[in-house]
């Protein structure tokens, strides 16, 4: 019951009352273009998973990479909303970056009034878990799996 808070001011859709269940971070995710499966995908990392997903798919809809180039691609980690985890910490203005992120851009994040930091949890290279998906290719009748390069995951199409 860790993820649910008392108090409705935090978080007024996770307060502990009957029939509630608590949030979990699970984030599978499965888009679809004209009716028709479009992209599976999913990430591990509890609090980070939307934020990480959402960067994938834009990655693949609006910066037009493929399945492997949007797995792979840098990604950054905002800490504005309460943890779901703990103590419930909110930490607005925090971001985590890749440490391949560029200079110029860490310091033009600083210059907004972020407070940038590279990688997050010990890990300086990355601000994601493993992210794998698999893009249908609905025109040639294929699939493409991708998997970033975080972990032993891998994605399987048929």
């Amino acid at each position: 019951m860790q993820s649910f808070v008392l108090d409705p001011a935090e978080n007024p859709y996770n307060v502990l009352e009957p029939g509630k269940r608590p949030r979990a971070t699970l984030t599978p995710g499965m888009a679809f273009k004209d009716g028709k499966p479009y992209l599976s995908f999913a990430v591990q990392g509890g609090d980070a998973q939307d934020q990480n997903l959402l960067q994938f798919f834009l990655n693949m809809v609006e910066f037009g990479m493929n399945v492997q180039e949007a797995a792979e691609a840098d990604n950054f980690l905002s800490f504005q909303l309460h943890d779901s985890f703990g103590a419930h910490k909110m930490e607005p203005g925090r971001l985590a970056v890749n440490e391949s992120v560029p200079e110029f851009t860490r310091n033009q994040l600083a210059k907004m009034g972020y407070n940038v930091e590279v990688g997050v949890y010990g890990n300086r290279d990355r601000t994601s878990g493993p992210i794998n998906a698999i893009y249908f290719d609905n025109e040639n009748g294929t699939f493409q799996g991708g998997s970033s390069n975080h972990g032993d995951d891998y994605g399987i199409a048929w």
